[in-house]
């Protein structure tokens, strides 16, 4: 929970890091388990291919991260990054990435770590942090007085409450299918607590033959 984490709270610097604790923390020995972000180019898997074929790796997380990429550059609404992914996908690498996985023996489970969805600008906040400065679903606000300041500017918002988060971290989520953008302004985005945007995917799609 970010509860655990309250110093890295607004960076994914320490993702390795956490990943690997993990797994040592349930038996696993550090050079069993590898970590690999940034993927999604043909160059990407390409240097992948050291560690899959590494026998002593055991445990393997692998962040393909061009979706939310193209997501945070989108200025064309869901249905332009629709077509970007769709390109995306014809050009194979995913399917490329999970033979070679399957080939190696290993178990394969694919999962994400938020959806999205389509969001229409309620005006911008001249106050408080943004806990994601490209989707702007949420300000986050490290007190009461600056939060509540905010909310008599837009009183449909929603004060979260602090469970599961570090102390005086105070999250304001944006109303309904709205982001706290310029007024009007239609971006696809996530930070908020739609269905949409929390339920994923965690899907097996195979297991090494016994």
């Amino acid at each position: 929970m970010p509860l655990y984490f309250p110093d890295s709270i607004n960076s994914t610097g320490t993702e390795s890091t956490q990943w690997a604790r993990f797994w040592l923390d349930r038996g696993f020995k550090q050079p069993q388990v590898a970590y690999a972000r940034g993927l999604g180019e043909d160059s990407s898997l390409d240097k992948l291919r050291e560690a899959i074929d590494d026998p002593a790796i055991r445990i393997l997380g692998l962040v393909v991260d061009k979706v939310d990429k193209i997501m945070h550059g989108m200025e064309l609404g869901a249905a332009g990054m629709h077509n970007q992914i769709r390109q995306w996908v014809r050009e194979g690498f995913l399917p490329r990435l999970l033979q070679l996985l399957q080939k190696n023996g290993f178990a394969i489970v694919l999962t994400s770590d938020h959806g999205n969805l389509e969001a229409l600008g309620c005006g911008s906040p001249s106050q408080g942090v943004s806990a994601d400065t490209r989707g702007e679903r949420v300000r986050v606000y490290g007190n009461e007085t600056l939060r509540n300041s905010c909310l008599d500017e837009f009183p449909n918002a929603v004060c979260w409450p602090s469970i599961g988060i570090p102390e005086g971290y105070l999250p304001l989520m944006a109303p309904h299918s709205t982001a706290f953008v310029a007024q009007g302004k239609r971006i696809v985005a996530h930070g908020g607590v739609s269905l949409r945007e929390l339920v994923v995917p965690f899907v097996t799609l195979g297991w090494p033959q016994s």
